[in-house]
């Protein structure tokens, strides 16, 4: 179950997501290190997503934030691989610590997101 928010909502056509980690909450258990657990806060992005209908080439914004700035340049990477068309703008912060969701390491990154749904 999630926490005292929701997974996503809208105003309008804009979808705001709640951030996303890299945890894979079958097991409760993070990767071991910042391109696994981008490329599954990013797969948790997409899955979240998809239950309003969109996907992540419908994300317009993302902020995303890690606790440690020298992993920018590999989260960089994945993200510019997972973001292949037009790339979301984008903010980037960096925090002391994220929640302890997983059990058996720390998180080292959380995206949020916001996507917009086109007219019919």
């Amino acid at each position: 179950s999630f926490g005292p928010y929701t997974p996503v909502s809208n105003v309008g056509d804009l979808y705001f997501t709640a951030g996303q980690v890299g945890v894979d909450f079958s097991t409760k258990t993070a990767g071991a290190d910042i391109t696994q657990q981008t490329n599954k806060a990013l797969d948790n992005l997409a899955a979240v997503l998809a239950t309003v209908g969109l996907a992540l080439d419908d994300v317009v914004k993302t902020t995303v934030f890690l606790t440690n700035m020298d992993d920018a340049a590999v989260f960089n990477e994945v993200y510019t691989a997972r973001f292949s068309g037009q790339r979301p703008a984008r903010s980037m912060v960096a925090v002391a610590e994220l929640p302890r969701v997983a059990t058996n390491r720390p998180l080292i990154v959380e995206i949020e997101a916001v996507a917009a749904k086109e007219q019919a």
